[in-house]
């Protein structure tokens, strides 16, 4: 069986829409696909309707934007019910820092002298950096979003702008509470040891984290295997996935990492537990039938 949990369609920064996303999961021989769209659960009926027709298990999931000790860390929530005053609340703040966002970008840029309006950076969801990105492909600016991160989005480069990103601590509670589990995305990718060093991960294993996103491409193989055999000693859950976004990102192709059966049967069942013990209705899993 392979499982794919961390990937994002046009609803957020991926360039598929969630029923184009799910039939290429299919297609490059995956059993479970995650949707994971950045914030947001408005992808998952699309996304539910299209793992029936094609007959691959949808597991409905959302990566939200949580800053940590001054960093930003991703936290992919699994099975949560999005409907939870306390999740809900913060997932509408942070959405709206996000919409807040692209006309300060957008301005930025024109000060430097790029003109790019909101219909350039037009998207099924709210635009962010990504779609800024692409719209600086599209201008002939740079050659790659990766290119327009580094010159201009990034972190302390000229057209980037804060937002709003919900404290980690309290999303890790928050998704409990809705009845879900939660994953760090990519926790030592990118930079960001420093915000989430062994001992952090401890702290958050007890708090309620669920697991820790293993086998990534932002991790080389050393990284890989000291965090397998972290989450083995903090009895986390270890998934692997492609963080897949379409064409938006280069070298992560659909099951270029998955998850281990006996992993996604440990995710599984602590979401069952974090279910009945929130006594919400959280959505079950897309399984087509036979």
């Amino acid at each position: 069986m392979r499982i794919d949990l961390h990937t994002h369609s046009r609803v957020s920064d991926g360039t598929q829409t969630p029923t184009e996303l799910v039939v290429a999961a299919r297609a490059a021989g995956l059993d479970v696909v995650a949707l994971t769209d950045h914030d947001t659960a408005a992808g998952w009926d699309e996304a539910a309707d299209a793992a029936l027709a094609v007959g691959i298990t949808l597991v409905r999931g959302m990566e939200i934007s949580t800053r940590h000790r001054g960093q930003g860390v991703h936290l992919l929530a699994y099975l949560p019910d999005p409907e939870h005053p306390g999740l809900r609340a913060e997932l509408e703040r942070i959405v709206d820092g996000r919409g807040s966002r692209a006309p300060a970008m957008l301005a930025a840029t024109h000060a430097l002298g790029i003109e790019l309006t909101l219909d350039d950076i037009a998207t099924d969801g709210v635009p962010g950096r990504p779609h800024v990105a692409d719209a600086l492909v599209r201008a002939g600016v740079v050659a790659s979003r990766d290119e327009a991160f580094a010159r201009y989005l990034d972190e302390g480069r000229p057209a980037y702008v804060d937002r709003y990103a919900a404290p980690l601590t309290g999303t890790i509670e928050a998704v409990t509470a809705a009845g879900g589990v939660s994953v760090v995305a990519h926790p030592w990718g990118r930079g960001r040891r420093a915000a989430l060093p062994p001992e952090e991960l401890a702290a958050l294993a007890r708090l309620g984290l669920a697991g820790v996103e293993v086998d990534h491409q932002d991790h080389d193989p050393g990284v890989r295997e000291e965090l397998r055999a972290l989450a083995r000693d903090l009895d986390l859950v270890a998934t692997g996935s492609s963080d897949h976004h379409g064409l938006g990102k280069t070298d992560h192709d659909l099951g270029c990492h998955t998850t281990a059966v006996a992993e996604y049967e440990r995710l599984l069942d602590r979401a069952a537990t974090a279910a009945t013990a929130s006594a919400r209705a959280v959505p079950a899993l897309v399984t087509p039938a036979g």
